[in-house]
């Protein structure tokens, strides 16, 4: 007989991601019956509100996910390496937006609008992985067009915002501002250089290539969900002074004639893509307008004429939300739905 409540552990719960966790619970109303609010020894002992109640915040340890159906975790790399796999063998099925599994063989890397499928095969490990949230906006966007006209090529560049660092990182944001507004130096702690009024062509630490992890992780992860090798994907990553919401400016090249205005009525038509494109009215999306919003905002769709068959947008989306939280809440409906 199907459960009508689903016992819930959010490991990283005083996160930004953890707390977006909740707050996504609660507007999509998901049928939660205990919450285990799980975090590092510096939050433990904390409370967070959840549906008008004080939720205690308990230590992440080996022996919090006894009874756990749902683990959702977003606590770091190292941390969900460790606690993971013993969630998942005491019999919870976590959702983890970490990088830590995304590659991994037996782990399902699933975007719900993609490749929903996919989330059978969690009982391998008991595990399913959210994928990058860059990598999350720009597949939304391109799978519609890839089924229609298979892409060959992707060249992606974001603009990503300093909430896919962190809290820390917002706050670093906002002190050096308010310090360069004051006439004070700033000193970098959470990124390399000087985040406010500047572009950091950097994210994550760079590998022998050339390309930084960030960059790698959006080539890899594209193949790994459209379950395609042909596609070949490039990518430069930049971290820029907004506090939420990942642009990415996207070209692709197809195998089959591409037009701009079919596009257009393919994704406006297409699940959790709102297309805003009216670009001589100044109408296209913005982080500023797009923050707390679900979908995945597509403009700015013209024709590249370079190349045979070559496609411009440009691609916009909370990555606290459909890059992160909303994902992985929509695959534990999917998982409630379908699978358990």
């Amino acid at each position: 007989m199907k459960k009508k409540l689903y016992n819930v552990a959010i490991a990283g719960a005083t996160g930004v991601v953890g707390k977006e966790f909740l707050r996504i619970l609660e507007e999509r109303n998901f049928p939660v019956g205990e919450l285990r609010l799980l975090a590092s020894e510096r939050s433990a002992g904390t409370r967070v509100d959840f549906k008008g109640k004080d939720e205690p915040v308990r230590l992440l340890d080996e022996e919090t996910f006894e009874g756990i159906d749902i683990g959702l975790f977003s606590p770091g790399a190292s941390v969900s390496a460790k606690y993971a796999p013993k969630a998942g063998a005491a019999g919870c099925i976590v959702i983890d937006n970490t990088s830590q599994f995304r590659m991994d063989p037996e782990v399902p890397l699933v975007v719900p609008e993609v490749n929903p499928r996919d989330i059978a095969q969690y009982t391998k490990r008991n595990i399913i992985a959210n994928p990058n949230c860059s990598t999350i906006q720009m597949v939304v966007a391109l799978k519609p067009i890839h089924d229609k006209y298979k892409i060959k090529r992707i060249v992606v560049s974001t603009y990503q915002s300093v909430s896919g660092a962190g809290k820390e990182a917002m706050e670093e944001l906002s002190e050096q501002v308010r310090s360069l507004f004051n006439m004070r130096s700033v000193e970098p702690k959470v990124f390399q250089h000087q985040i406010a009024f500047n572009c950091l062509p950097q994210i994550d630490s760079f590998l022998d290539n050339g390309y930084t992890k960030e960059e790698m992780k959006m080539v890899n992860e594209t193949v790994k969900i459209f379950g395609d090798a042909s596609v070949k994907v490039t990518a430069t990553t930049v971290r820029v002074p907004v506090f939420v919401g990942h642009s990415e400016a996207v070209n692709i090249e197809t195998e089959k004639p591409i037009d701009p205005e079919d596009v257009k009525k393919l994704l406006s038509k297409s699940e959790g893509i709102t297309v805003v494109d009216e670009p001589k009215k100044g109408f296209y999306p913005m982080p500023v307008d797009i923050a707390g919003q679900d979908d995945v905002y597509v403009g700015r769709i013209r024709r590249d004429d370079t190349v045979e068959n070559g496609l411009n947008m440009w691609i916009v989306a909370d990555n606290l939300r459909k890059g992160a939280a909303l994902n992985a809440v929509q695959i534990a409906e999917l998982l409630v739905r379908d699978y358990i």
